[in-house]
């Protein structure tokens, strides 16, 4: 008589059968519904393919610079710890006491890091109680106008809380290099060479010195757009907030019509143009070079008016939307109420105001929205 037990091999085989049927309905049904959420999401998005191409794109872009700007420097820092920490104990900084400048920096680019922060400039936010005495001894400067020069403000004005300062890391100026500025010709601008000594009396070695000042090759040479700090370096006398008018100034227009076309206000380089932080064009060229009006219209602002980095500027009420400005300007050749035509002298280029060279800084404004001037020039 037979058992009809089944045996162990067939209970594994029936077993093994079962989970293969099992597995491969579980998959196909997970599949499916990857599936289903797979195209219920990629459909939409293919209807409207290359509609959100270029924000992707640019949300990518911003974040990747985001995270340079953020990260580089921490990563750069600690690149240069990791490789200093390897130094032989006969490269340890030493000061006159022979004490260890520490820090884990033990070269002499690693006292320069530590003596000038970096070369990096601060962004302090003022707090209740500051002064800017406080403030420029909190970063061990020794000169409060360090501090008044690069941030535009008067010695006198009152500080707010939550007013943001740039502080630099020593005692000068910070200077945008121009068209034909060199190093002699920026160290006779604030001071470091008096008028009449030779270039080569060693006066512009402190910006040459500075670790933090990059050149285009060993002969010093600069390039235009770039930053210098200037330790010891002043801010002249002239270069300071004052409205001089013109002795001849251009004649009251009378009855004008703005056609709608603007012409460039002055000659020069472009040196910075327009974008979401910079409301208007710089051209550079020499102080005194004529500017013009870009179309006729009322002059509603002459002069230095407020504490704006602007300085001494013009403004031009069209008449039809548009206001145009004139800004940084060493005189003025118009007043508050008359007219001009397109193309009258208006003033002549200058420095003053929140600037580092002798320029014009162009705004085009519709409806008080700033606009890009090169959409309109011709």
């Amino acid at each position: 008589m037979t058992s009809d037990k089944p045996t162990t091999a067939q209970e594994l085989s029936h077993f093994f059968q079962w989970a293969r049927w099992y597995g491969k309905t579980r998959i196909y049904t997970l599949f499916s519904r990857f599936e289903w959420v797979k195209d219920s999401a990629v459909n939409p998005l293919y209807k409207r393919r290359g509609k959100y191409a270029r924000p992707i794109l640019h949300t990518l872009t911003l974040a990747l610079l985001f995270f340079g700007i953020t990260l580089g420097p921490l990563i750069v820092r600690n690149n240069a710890e990791a490789q200093n920490s390897d130094a032989t104990p006969s490269s340890v900084l030493m000061n006159s006491s022979g004490q260890d400048l520490g820090g884990g920096i033990n070269t002499l680019e690693g006292e320069d890091v530590l003596k000038y922060r970096g070369g990096e400039i601060y962004n302090y936010t003022v707090v209740s109680g500051d002064t800017l005495q406080s403030i420029a001894n909190k970063y061990n400067l020794h000169d409060i106008h360090t501090i008044t020069w690069l941030n535009n403000i008067g010695e006198k004005d009152a500080l707010k809380p939550g007013q943001v300062l740039k502080i630099l890391p020593v005692d000068g100026v910070l200077h945008k290099v121009q068209k034909g500025d060199t190093i002699c010709s920026v160290a006779k601008l604030y001071g470091l060479i008096s008028n009449g000594e030779d270039c080569n009396s060693g006066g512009a070695q402190p910006i040459v010195d500075y670790p933090f000042n990059t050149f285009t090759d060993d002969q010093f040479d600069l390039q235009v757009g770039q930053y210098l700090v200037v330790p010891g370096g002043v801010v002249q006398e002239q270069q300071l907030e004052q409205t001089i008018i013109a002795k001849q100034l251009t004649p009251n227009a009378g009855a004008v019509t703005a056609n709608g076309q603007f012409i460039w206000p002055t000659q020069g380089v472009i040196t910075q143009k327009f974008s979401w932080y910079h409301s208007g064009v710089d051209i550079a060229n020499h102080i005194g070079t004529p500017i013009l009006a870009a179309d006729s219209g009322k002059i509603i602002v002459a002069g230095w008016t407020d504490n704006t980095g602007y300085g001494n500027r013009v403004m031009i009420d069209h008449g039809n939307g548009y206001i145009t400005l004139y800004g940084h300007m060493s005189v003025i050749s118009v007043q508050v109420g008359q007219t001009v035509h397109r193309g009258d002298v208006i003033g002549l280029m200058g420095s003053t105001g929140r600037s580092t060279g002798p320029h014009c800084h162009f705004e085009v404004r519709k409806g008080n929205v700033p606009q890009d001037p090169l959409a309109y020039l011709q």
